[in-house]
């Protein structure tokens, strides 16, 4: 305890206050020093993806915040807007959400503020209604003026991360790189964010050297950990990302907000080997735990998303799929994202909850009438309620109606948000779709697919199974 109250003090001695803010050519609103320290606080929590207790973690930070001042806008920004970007929480349902939001706009309209904490409260006030390109294009026109606005970089990577847009999530890092320095607070932790970009636009090499750089600066950086386990994954590189997981392991437990998904990750080494017991016992001691105190939405579909591969393997996952379904069930008719909708079904599926399933594709289906400028809704009809349509003929055993769904948009996966390595549960979906099609053109695609999947990830310990397994069951052996 003694030691953990002298790292917050060492902490709150850091925190940058009014002038430091002022100093760094972005001033914050407020007279009160101890607002300045919490939304720094919150904000470097945000970063490290760490709730650090002996600040009373985010949220204790958020209310010391709006108790030093009640009228301070950007502390209103922060908190809402790391509510919206959490994805587990929408406005059209949540009142109390809708109500913060409101509050915020109201209050920038009356108090005295910068251009740029206006445009921080439009970009919220966009993302809080679905209009997610609009969010970005108003971060990165504060990033042109402010580049060591890190709340705009990290809102707009998110949200770029959220939208499928790949490049631009690169690329919105590599512009304001330059203009940080090595004194700047938190500037390791930019090297991870910039490795994801790079990752996620198959640059490979790039990625791994410069999130090893970061991590040489701060081998606690969950998210330059990340950013190295996806590099081997990607590349089927299974021996080095289970070593590199285990030895890095003590240096990213701590920061809970991701530690459930560098898990996944570390499992889904184990589901490429086809060690499935190995990978359950993760899922059993580690994400589903996790998953189930925290109930955040990446926790949450990590889970869905580690039984799904397990069962397309043919492993029997029991009652799993039923104590999930405790933590999605709340969120069938959030559709902030279709990524997250997905992942709901495969879950209500898994669980036979016929009602919630149907539920689901319902409400899905009415917003898409009237979409408006929400993102989401715009993509239900074209990607959405397709990728949907698939997981239930594919439960039902309707194979070849999931390649009819499934092959035309393949390409455009993409759009639905996540990584490579996320999305690639509805690849995999397609492959084992065509192979079990009585059709056999379908029966032919599938083992095209496998042939496609191994020029790319050579070596892959889980595509030579399904290869083996196609030609089996098309009796080609």
């Amino acid at each position: 305890p003694q030691q953990r109250s002298s790292s917050a003090d060492m902490l709150s001695v850091s925190l940058r206050d009014c002038e430091a803010w002022q100093s760094e050519g972005l001033p914050l609103s407020t007279a009160s020093n101890e607002a300045c320290k919490m939304y720094d606080a919150t904000l470097t929590q945000y970063v490290t993806w760490r709730n650090d207790t002996s600040l009373g973690g985010i949220e204790g930070c958020i209310s010391k915040l709006q108790a030093a001042d009640p009228n301070f806008v950007m502390g209103h920004v922060i908190a809402s807007g790391l509510e919206l970007i959490g994805t587990g929480r929408s406005v059209l349902l949540d009142d109390q959400l809708a109500s913060a939001v409101r509050k915020t706009v109201e209050l920038s309209k009356t108090q005295s503020i910068t251009e740029r904490e206006r445009l921080h409260v439009s970009a919220m006030e966009m993302f809080s209604k679905g209009c997610f390109p609009k969010a970005c294009v108003l971060w990165d026109e504060i990033l042109l003026d402010h580049p060591t606005d890190l709340l705009a970089l990290k809102f707009a990577h998110d949200t770029y991360f959220y939208i499928g847009h790949q490049t631009e999530m690169r690329d919105s890092v590599a512009r304001v790189l330059p203009h940080w320095k090595p004194h700047m607070p938190l500037y390791s932790y930019l090297k991870g964010i910039y490795s994801f970009g790079l990752l996620e636009t198959k640059l490979y090499d790039q990625a791994e050297k410069i999130a090893k750089e970061g991590l040489a600066l701060t081998p606690g950086d969950a998210w330059a950990v990340h950013a190295v386990s996806h590099v081997h994954e990607m590349r089927a590189e299974v021996e080095k990302g289970l070593k590199f997981m285990e030895q890095t392991e003590n240096n990213w437990k701590k920061c809970d907000m991701l530690a459930c998904h560098n898990y996944w990750h570390w499992a889904l080494n184990f589901i490429e080997k086809g060690e499935y017991e190995a990978a359950l016992g993760i899922y059993d001691s580690q994400i589903s735990k996790r998953c189930f105190s925290s109930e955040a939405m990446l926790d949450t579909v990590d889970a869905c998303s580690m039984l799904y591969r397990l069962e397309l393997e043919g492993v029997k996952v029991g009652d799993r799929w039923k104590e999930l379904q405790k933590v999605t069930k709340p969120h069938r008719e959030d559709h902030v994202l279709l990524f997250n909708d997905l992942h709901f079904l495969m879950t209500s599926l898994g669980a036979k909850d016929e009602e919630t399933s149907r539920r689901l594709l319902e409400t899905l289906w009415e917003l898409a009438q009237a979409p408006g400028e929400n993102h989401t809704h715009q993509l239900a009809t074209s990607i959405g309620l397709p990728m949907c349509e698939a997981l239930i003929e594919f439960d039902k055993g309707n194979y070849s109606r999931v390649v009819e769904l499934l092959l035309p948009i393949r390409y455009h996966f993409t759009d639905i948000g996540g990584s490579d390595a996320q999305r690639d549960v509805f690849c995999q979906l397609l492959i084992h779709a065509a192979m079990k099609s009585q059709n056999k053109r379908h029966q032919k695609l599938a083992r095209s697919l496998l042939v496609e999947r191994d020029a790319f990830r050579p070596s892959s310990p889980l595509t030579d199974r399904l290869v083996q397994r196609a030609l089996a069951l098309h009796n080609l052996d």
